[in-house]
């Protein structure tokens, strides 16, 4: 009897975009998610390699820039970039970790328009971009404190405004919160409530 040959497995066609983007010299790593590319890399190798992604692989659109807060992480941060390329008919997301204290290179100078989503990250995630001419908040207010999209911001935040009677003026207090929002029992009315109007007549204590 004949003995059974092991059948090797087909072997899967090569995704040519990213072994493309893998053999850039500043990529860490290269992949599909979702259908979509990504690629990650160092804060020190960014902005060659956005600056590699705009000039050789036509990636010429600066969609958008972003972060995200992992604070269980030594690299706090991720910033995100999102990049079209038109003649490609791709998108690209470009990874970069960061810690909190770090500074990002500007890609301003690659894409003006990433100086207000640079400016945004400042304000609400406070990283801060080398080579950024304006690091003005954009989103939260003049003499705001702190960073609100840090996960570990006060729901609350540490100031409220509010319209001063005696002063005549817009003012800034820290935040007092009344007693019955520190004490909320999350209880429905509805359950809270035994008797409604009316429960008397079924119970023959009308009069």
């Amino acid at each position: 009897m004949a003995e059974d040959v092991p059948v090797a497995a087909p072997e899967l066609p090569v995704d040519e975009a990213v072994a493309a983007l893998a053999a850039l010299p500043q990529v860490g790593s290269a992949r599909r998610e979702h259908g979509e590319l990504v690629v990650s890399t160092t804060r020190g190798e960014a902005l060659a390699l956005l600056q590699a992604l705009r000039d050789d692989m036509a990636f010429a659109q600066m969609m958008d820039v972003t972060a995200v807060d992992f604070p269980e992480r030594a690299e706090r941060f991720d910033l995100v970039y999102n990049l079209l390329s038109v003649t490609r008919n791709a998108r690209v997301r470009v990874i970069v970790p960061i810690a909190v204290g770090a500074s990002a290179e500007s890609v301003s100078g690659l894409w003006p328009n990433a100086t207000w989503w640079e400016r945004e990250i400042w304000d609400l995630f406070g990283i801060p971009f080398e080579g950024l001419a304006d690091h003005r908040r954009i989103v939260s207010d003049y003499g705001f404190e702190g960073h609100p999209l840090r996960k570990d911001f006060p729901l609350t935040g540490y100031l409220e405004v509010h319209y001063d009677e005696e002063q005549k003026l817009v003012v800034y207090d820290k935040v007092k919160l009344a007693q019955e929002f520190r004490n909320f029992d999350f209880l429905s009315p509805w359950e809270g409530m035994t008797t409604l109007p009316g429960d008397e007549k079924a119970t023959g204590r009308a009069r």
